[in-house]
């Protein structure tokens, strides 16, 4: 059979695998890859790629960045970092209307800037948030819509697992991924703040308004910020002046956050242990996942699939720009049905050559898909931060869930949009990165 075919049939099996019998992401690719690389060559061929890749990947240094920055963003969870985050954006926006939504969108983006999982920040953003906004009579739609949505800001707001895995597939400055993540985080989360003003304008009462706090009441809650501030501000700082490499800005992150939690007494012996247990479990599936990438990347290069695709899309007789829509298409589309690093991992090595063939800066491409795969997790079959928050709010239908994310989808498109036609926005950070 032709390697070609043989290619679309592995990709056709891995979805099937992935839908009708719910396999794992990664054993799914792990398995279809293999198989399909050994029907191409040969099954001793295969046994030595299985080995020899996997051996070259994780025998990494740059590897162990993972583990770190997650580990870094479980202590900050169990040491109550969120609760006091949310109350410093409750007290200052709180009083106005829909000001509990944005109050929670700039939470999730503080605890995103020191956690870096989706999963992670709509439970947490579930259980604090949303019983607050229950209780001033906030519309449920649009209690759980915003938190789901806010916690897509998880994988855009640096540190990012998903970012380190880009760089390191790529070999694309991780510091510089970081750097130009940090502007389109922002600009996602303002455009977010703004979906929910304007769904507030068309239905006020959603998202009536809370307390007013007194100036007094806002000085004082502002240490509560402190921890995130001290986090952020040494990872980031670092990377750009070069202090410290990627894998080092985990380690002090993650040090400096058991000091800060030490100190202040606000983590117990058993939240580190479940701190530790959370990231080996989380770092083992990532793992997992990239393995699978790896492998099924292999035997897609074997089918010369990425090279037809990028040499076809760079002669078609339209403007490049129509093409770099056309990626975004699939990726939008590629988000709703699948893990959005496991589809990162899959199709950047097709896409990469295409953007790069085009003469588009391949950071600013990076980031822009970060961000447009994010919708998968707010968009069904997978819809992870929406399944979350139904889990966790279950007085509410996942029904309604999903219909208070969709008067939000529209501000994704915006701040596609904006990235899009100003990609200077994203690369102006990164370009004065040593």
């Amino acid at each position: 059979m032709d390697p070609i075919l043989v290619g679309i049939l592995g990709i056709v099996i891995l979805l099937c695998t992935l839908f009708f019998l719910g396999m794992p992401v990664g054993f799914a690719m792990a398995i279809v890859g293999f198989c399909g690389y050994c029907y191409i060559i040969n099954i001793k061929a295969g046994l030595g790629m299985l080995s020899t890749e996997i051996w070259n990947q994780f025998s990494k240094y740059g590897f162990t960045v993972i583990p770190l920055f997650i580990f870094m963003g479980q202590v900050a969870f169990y040491s109550g970092v969120n609760e006091r985050l949310y109350n410093v954006a409750y007290k200052w926006i709180g009083h106005i209307r829909g000001g509990l939504a944005m109050a929670t969108i700039l939470a999730c983006a503080a605890f995103a800037a020191i956690c870096g999982s989706n999963a992670a920040t709509a439970a947490t953003m579930t259980a604090v948030a949303y019983p607050q906004m229950k209780r001033y009579n906030y519309s449920s739609l649009l209690s759980t819509g915003t938190i789901a949505c806010g916690s897509t800001l998880g994988v855009v707001i640096p540190p990012s697992v998903v970012l380190i895995i880009i760089g390191l597939s790529t070999g694309l400055s991780i510091a510089k991924l970081f750097y130009g993540a940090l502007v389109a985080g922002l600009i996602l989360c303002s455009f977010l703040i703004l979906g929910v003003y304007f769904v507030c304008k068309i239905h006020p009462e959603w998202g009536p308004a809370g307390e007013e706090s007194t100036w007094k009441e806002r000085i004082v809650a502002l240490p509560g910020s402190t921890e995130m501030l001290i986090l952020f501000l040494a990872v980031m700082i670092g990377l750009y002046l070069g202090v410290f490499t990627p894998t080092e800005a985990g380690a002090v992150g993650s040090f400096l956050a058991l000091i800060i939690a030490l100190v202040q007494r606000t983590l117990s012996w058993k939240g580190f242990v479940a701190s530790v247990l959370d990231t080996l479990r989380v770092s083992a599936m990532v793992i997992m996942i990239v393995t699978g990438a790896v492998i099924f990347g292999k035997f897609l290069a074997v089918t010369r699939i990425p090279f037809l695709v990028a040499s076809w899309a760079a002669s078609l007789p339209v403007p490049g720009i129509v093409i770099i829509g056309i990626i975004f298409v699939i990726y939008i589309i590629g988000g709703m049905v699948m893990d959005a690093l496991a589809l990162l991992l899959i199709t950047i090595p097709i896409f990469y050559p295409v953007v790069e063939k085009l003469g588009y800066d391949p950071l600013w491409f990076s980031i822009e898909v970060t961000v447009i795969t994010t919708l998968g997790a707010v968009t069904p079959p997978v819809a992870a931060t929406a399944y979350v928050v139904g889990g966790m709010a279950r007085d509410v239908k996942l029904e309604e869930i999903f219909k208070g994310v969709i008067y939000l989808i529209p501000t994704y498109v915006a701040a596609v949009l904006v990235m899009m036609a100003f990609p200077k926005l994203i690369t102006f950070l990164p370009n004065l990165v040593k």
